[in-house]
């Protein structure tokens, strides 16, 4: 199979790149390759560990906060960067919602593909594998 001009192989329910090693749930040189499970996996653990970059607004929509708190949300976020996302994370209300409803608004490929934050299918002896672009 080829893929934006890149060779991969399919054996069984794994994927190859050209030179045989195997690249299912591994990052290779320029892409990821990854089941349906593995990318809502791989995009759960993006959206936890980036809680701190999200919208104010999308925060304050999955939390107990008025939407008065928006100004609030915004200047923590920017003060403490990476630091907020403990914080963050507390006030979320349903994780599971959250994570479903930002990748209903932004699909997996804006968590997985750093490249052009597409997502790419490919179906070979009936498994369908999910392709991103990470470089």
């Amino acid at each position: 199979m080829q893929f934006n001009n890149e060779e991969f192989t399919i054996k069984g329910d794994q994927a190859f790149d050209a030179d045989g090693n195997e690249i299912s749930e591994f990052e290779e040189e320029n892409y990821l390759v990854l089941t349906d499970e593995e990318a809502d996996e791989k995009a759960a653990d993006y959206i936890n560990d980036s809680l701190w970059a999200f919208n104010a607004d999308f925060i304050i929509d999955h939390s107990k906060l008025p939407y008065e708190a928006l100004e609030m949300v915004q200047s923590f976020q920017q003060e403490k960067c990476e630091g907020a996302n403990e914080t963050i994370e507390a006030l979320i209300e349903d994780m599971d919602g959250f994570i479903k409803d930002a990748i209903g608004a932004d699909g997996r490929g804006h968590f997985l593909s750093s490249y052009d934050g597409n997502e790419n299918e490919e179906t070979v002896e009936g498994i369908t594998f999910y392709i991103y672009r990470i470089n």
